[in-house]
């Protein structure tokens, strides 16, 4: 069956047409309008500058899914969109858009989890991988593991009780004057630089799956504004290659709890993170130690896109989840 996705959730307009069934996942096309250089200039996402983007990006690029994927509204049997979470207004425009499109043809409506959306990107890309199994999802909004039961159903067994990793990622390249987003230009600065340099605080919390980003990151800042101050030389390689390696370890630990507690041979690694060559590189070594199976989407599905809201929504879809007119948007 076709699905014709959406995602809005934060600074990416998104639209995709999958071809899903029990036996083939195929990505048919997969359009993504990018906000990246309009926020640059602030530092961060300004959630109204986003949802007006998302305004004028949805109608053109869903015409552009739709021709590339060379098929019409005619063949498409559901409409998956995220309804969260996400920023409130960016979450709103895909929403009301794929309620107004699905109801005006008669197609089913299917509300996608954005979370289980970032999961459901592995499932595309490694085409044997199927539930249960452990799951981290990392991101700029979101750190936490799942228990994945089924292909719709998760339970949350640990996340971040502050920041979210790549909230983190994000603000450190900014004190280090790196382009935003920093989490790919981090990844590249730390493997020029020596991990041992700087002792910074492990975002680990003991006797839990928790996380707790926001010491690593004030820990970051004040290195470097404390350098500044004094007139010092700051390498920029040693602060991201020691940054990086002290969240590669801690992921590296408490993935290693998960499969204890879990008792699971396989780990999926989604979300904007996932695509970090250090924290990926940590946990396919521990799987590789322990005899699991490591799971991680390709780099173009890492990031938001609907590609992935598509195949989770067929597994909606054929769990019998559906919306009505009534669908709003959820920021958490």
């Amino acid at each position: 069956m076709y699905i014709l996705s959406f995602e809005s959730s934060c600074d990416e307009t998104a639209c995709a047409v999958c071809e899903m069934s029990d036996t083939s996942r195929t990505i048919k096309s997969n359009i993504v309008a990018s906000q990246v250089d309009t926020h640059a200039l602030y530092g961060g996402v300004v959630p109204e500058i986003a949802s007006r983007a998302h305004i004028e990006a949805i109608s053109k690029i869903t015409y552009e899914a739709l021709s590339q994927a060379n098929l019409t509204l005619k063949d498409i049997d559901a409409v998956a969109v995220t309804y969260g979470p996400g920023l409130i207004g960016a979450l709103l425009v895909a929403v009301n858009f794929a309620k107004s499109l699905a109801f005006a043809n008669n197609i089913p409506l299917v509300p996608v989890d954005h979370i289980k959306g970032h999961i459901a990107a592995a499932y595309l890309t490694h085409k044997e991988l199927k539930p249960p199994f452990l799951a981290l999802v990392m991101s700029g909004g979101h750190t936490s593991f799942y228990d994945v039961k089924s292909y719709t159903s998760l339970d949350e067994i640990g996340s971040t009780r502050d920041d979210a990793a790549g909230e983190c990622f994000d603000k450190a390249g900014r004190v280090l004057g790196l382009p935003y987003p920093g989490g790919h230009a981090m990844d590249i600065l730390a493997s020029k630089g020596n991990s041992d340099a700087i002792r910074f605080p492990s975002p680990s919390i003991k006797d839990s799956l928790d996380f707790s980003f926001s010491g690593l990151k004030t820990s970051v800042i004040n290195y470097v504004n404390t350098k500044n101050q004094k007139g010092e030389q700051i390498c920029k390689e040693d602060v991201a290659a020691s940054f990086t390696k002290v969240i590669a370890e801690a992921v590296q630990s408490k993935v290693d709890e998960a499969l204890l507690k879990t008792g699971y041979d396989k780990v999926v690694l989604a979300g904007g993170v996932s695509a970090n060559s250090h924290i990926r590189k940590a946990i396919d070594s521990l799987c590789k130690k322990r005899g699991a199976h490591f799971f991680a989407p390709e780099i173009s599905l890492c990031g938001d896109n609907a590609a992935m809201i598509g195949a989770q929504g067929y597994y909606e879809f054929i769990d019998g989840v559906r919306a009505n007119e009534s669908l709003n948007a959820f920021p958490s």
